[in-house]
């Protein structure tokens, strides 16, 4: 398929989204809809800040408008009436304060979907405060699983709460909306917590509590680095191999990759054995190379593969043979869209990310305002209009 036909093809083609620039997870909320077709507009603020926050703006346009003006907080609002949903990333209360509540949006357009995407959610005694992935984690129950036996616990970066919990739950909000109004015809307001989000993730968790998981105290159970069998291991050249052999005959072979005779090591599920099988493991797997257990492993069940950092891994042959990750016109290597669709798949830009303000008058004229209205906003300094120089 050629791009142009390909994008057409796309299941959100024809999906008009607006963005309110954010910070990391609704960039990534919308950089989902923009991959699988949405034409995502990004509204930036003004006066312009010299670069943007958003490295998510794949596929975006930019339009910079100054909303907390009236005129620049009614032109949000007619760019509202003919948008499919809108992405709103503040605290609780902003949106109500400038005029562009749900209320206020829904009934000038029923068929929106206004996706709210904040920490704490829109009600309850934290709706108003400040806080960051680490604290929607803490809230959540789901950090205090994390980390090492006699360490505190640990946040793994910002990926749980703001885009696991945030910008993925609240793309699946809104696509499940999409597809509700299929049939009411009818928008609604997505209020995507990012506590309730990543505490939804954890539900296995919760599940299985009683399936003897978790019984133990952080850091001592089979999936939090207390089991020998599921944890990484230095290499001979400072690099790390990943272990998850849990299932009894993966064991086996993992022994077998590793040399060891299982008739004379300790049971595998045997607690107390635990730390001192895990030394066993690492001056066994300190003896070679990372490269060498590869090619002890790679084709076996033991469940042992390589940790590849980010320069590593879009070259790794099976990445390689699946175009896992892709280049942009800048040669910025980024991952693939997932999951793979077989009949309409994601076909994401290949340009580079949009400058604040790049496209404000091609969207405000594809939008239905007049080249009068847009010259006034301009010169009465409501919306910014920054093409960049060609470069000859």
């Amino acid at each position: 398929l050629g791009t142009r036909q390909a994008a057409t093809a796309m299941p959100l083609s024809g999906v008009r989204v607006l963005e309110l620039a954010g910070l990391a997870p609704a960039p990534l909320c919308g950089m989902i809809l923009a991959d699988f077709g949405a034409r995502v507009v990004r509204v930036d603020r003004t006066p312009r800040y010299t670069v943007t926050n958003d490295r998510q703006g794949r596929g975006k346009r930019s339009l910079a408008l100054d909303l907390k003006r009236p005129p620049g907080a009614a032109a949000l609002r007619r760019l509202c009436c003919a948008a499919d949903v809108l992405i709103e990333p503040f605290r609780h209360g902003v949106m109500e304060k400038l005029g562009l509540g749900p209320e206020v949006l829904l009934q000038e357009n029923p068929r929106l979907i206004y996706a709210r995407l904040t920490g704490f959610g829109q009600t309850g005694k934290f709706a108003k405060s400040a806080g960051h992935d680490i604290n929607y984690l803490a809230l959540s129950g789901v950090l205090s699983k994390m980390g090492r036996k006699d360490e505190n616990p640990y946040a793994p970066l910002n990926l749980l709460a703001d885009f696991a919990g945030g910008g993925v739950m609240c793309a699946l909000g809104i696509v499940t909306a999409l597809y509700e109004r299929t049939k009411s015809g009818k928008g609604q307001i997505i209020d995507a917590s990012m506590v309730e989000g990543v505490a939804y993730l954890s539900s296995f968790l919760w599940k299985s509590q009683n399936l003897g998981f978790w019984d133990r105290p952080r850091g001592e159970n089979v999936l939090d680095s207390g089991a020998h069998y599921y944890e990484t291991y230095k290499t001979s050249d400072g690099k790390f191999m990943a272990v998850g052999a849990i299932e009894p005959q993966f064991y086996e072979k993992l022994l077998k990759g590793l040399g060891l005779d299982s008739d004379k090591l300790p049971s595998q599920l045997s607690y107390s054995d635990w730390p001192k099988m895990k030394k066993k493991f690492a001056s066994v797997f300190a003896q070679k190379t990372q490269a060498e257990w590869c090619s002890i492993f790679d084709d076996t069940d033991a469940c042992v593969t390589p940790v590849l950092c980010f320069d590593d891994v879009a070259s790794h042959q099976h990445n390689k043979q699946r175009s896992s990750f892709i280049k942009n016109d800048e040669e910025e290597i980024s991952p693939r869209p997932a999951p793979l669709l077989s009949r309409t798949p994601a076909v994401p830009s290949l340009q580079r990310d949009p400058f604040i303000g790049e496209h404000t008058e091609e969207i405000l004229l594809e939008y239905g305002f007049s080249k009068e209205e847009i010259a006034k906003l301009c010169s009465d300094k409501v919306i910014e209009i920054n093409k960049p120089k060609a470069n000859l």
